[in-house]
C-alpha cells in the first residue's frame, strides 16, 4: 500500500506532494524539520491523500499531482476548504 499525499503550508502558498508507505510518520518528519524541501514552510497540514496498491501506479499519480494540472486541482481543494487555516492556529 502506497500513499500519495499533499501537504500545505499554514503561512505561505506552498503545496508539497510526495509518496510514502507510512503517511503518519512522513507527515511528522516534514513538520519536525527533517525534510529539506519543506523545512522553511512549516507548519504543514495534510491537505489531500490517496491510497494506491502498487508503487508504479503511485508514482504515476504523484507525477500528475506535481505538474500544473495537478497543482491546480490541489489549490482548488485548498480554497474550497478554507477551514484548513483554522487548524493552523494564529498566523
Amino acid at each position: 500500500m502506497h500513499f500519495i499525499y499533499a501537504l500545505i503550508s499554514c503561512h505561505r502558498q506552498f503545496i508539497y506532494v510526495g509518496m510514502t508507505n507510512n503517511l503518519a510518520e512522513r507527515t511528522r518528519r516534514h513538520n519536525a524539520g527533517y525534510e529539506k524541501a519543506t523545512k522553511p514552510y512549516r507548519p504543514l497540514i495534510l491537505l489531500y491523500f490517496e491510497i494506491l496498491d502498487n508503487q508504479p501506479e503511485a508514482r504515476k499519480r504523484e507525477i500528475f499531482l506535481k505538474n500544473r494540472s495537478g497543482k491546480l486541482f490541489l489549490y482548488t481543494i485548498a480554497y474550497r476548504k478554507i477551514s484548513f487555516l483554522s487548524s493552523c492556529g494564529p498566523v
